[in-house]
């Protein structure tokens, strides 16, 4: 079975991190996620986390480090620390809904099994971003 990369971002702003909720058409629909998707054929990771934030958030963010890898069979996940510039006005267009949620809230939300440990390290102050 064929690996597919999926990079998604880890942008924080006032000590609140962005999540988006999936929709009833994407897998695990209703549960909650970093915003990102699936590399396509010929882009590199950063090309590709920046393509998906302008299509799910209609925002334009700068793609920072590599701050966290995870594997879900064949999934391999990257999530990439996005500095939040003020004025930027995301919209849910790839998604039901977004929130800005408080670092020790994340746990409460339902997130993809692949995201628990992510989950469990910034709501623990493990990971800082």
């Amino acid at each position: 079975m064929r690996q597919q990369v999926v990079v998604a971002a880890v942008i924080e702003r006032g000590g609140r991190i962005l999540v988006s909720q999936r929709g009833p058409g994407a897998g695990q629909p209703g549960r909650w996620e970093f915003p990102g998707g699936k590399r396509e054929q010929g882009e590199d990771d950063q090309a590709a986390l920046a393509r998906e934030l302008r299509e799910e958030l209609g925002v334009d963010l700068e793609v920072g480090p590599l701050v966290w890898t995870a594997r879900a069979g064949p999934l391999v996940l990257r999530f990439f620390q996005c500095p939040w510039l003020p004025g930027l006005r995301p919209r849910p267009l790839g998604s039901v809904q977004f929130r800005w949620v408080r670092r020790e809230d994340l746990p409460a939300l339902p997130f993809p099994p692949a995201d628990a440990e992510l989950v469990s390290a910034l709501a623990e102050g493990r990971l800082g971003v």
